[in-house]
């Protein structure tokens, strides 16, 4: 298994592109639970070119009745990032101070909620990093270019994509 970089510029791009429209090749979950986790996963893919199809456990998209539940579940794409030690992304929980363009930001919005339920996708960041200099794009609540610190959260946590595995 072979390391590759992670495409920053090209998840961003994607994001751009694609957060206040729907691309066709994905199924549009925002009638049935809300579209965010599906949206960063576009993004990650657009930065990475590479899923994971272990069934249950990966991360893969074939079509809306065909795909791993870390594709479009906020708490599954968490688990399956920060615990992939195969093909596909990997990341890291961090710190505010090392998100950087193309990662993820988790929120937990409802206090009736035991888990996260939204996924937007850091699109740029200010220097030094902060809370208030992060903007992100989205889906569910679409977005492009939106402070971070617009979103009202109980709970928030940064998802540092650090690269990809791909079968050498």
């Amino acid at each position: 298994m072979v390391n590759i970089p992670y495409n920053r510029s090209a998840a961003v791009a994607y994001a751009h592109k694609w957060a206040y429209d729907r691309n066709r090749a994905y199924y549009d979950f925002s009638d049935i639970g809300g579209d965010c986790t599906n949206f960063a996963s576009q993004c990650i893919y657009a930065g990475c070119g590479i899923m994971n199809y272990t069934p249950t456990f990966g991360w893969y998209y074939i079509n809306s009745g065909n795909r791993s539940p870390s594709w479009s579940g906020v708490d599954f794409l968490h688990n399956f990032l920060v615990k992939n030690t195969s093909v596909g992304p990997y990341a890291m929980e961090t710190s505010v101070e090392n998100i950087m363009p193309g990662d993820i930001i988790q929120l937990k919005l409802e206090p009736s909620y035991d888990s996260f339920q939204h996924s937007p996708v850091v699109v740029e960041v200010g220097n030094p990093v902060n809370i208030d200099n992060i903007l992100v794009a989205a889906h569910s609540f679409d977005a492009d270019f939106r402070p971070l610190n617009t979103y009202d959260w109980l709970a928030i946590r940064f998802l540092h994509i650090l690269g990809a595995r791909k079968w050498s």
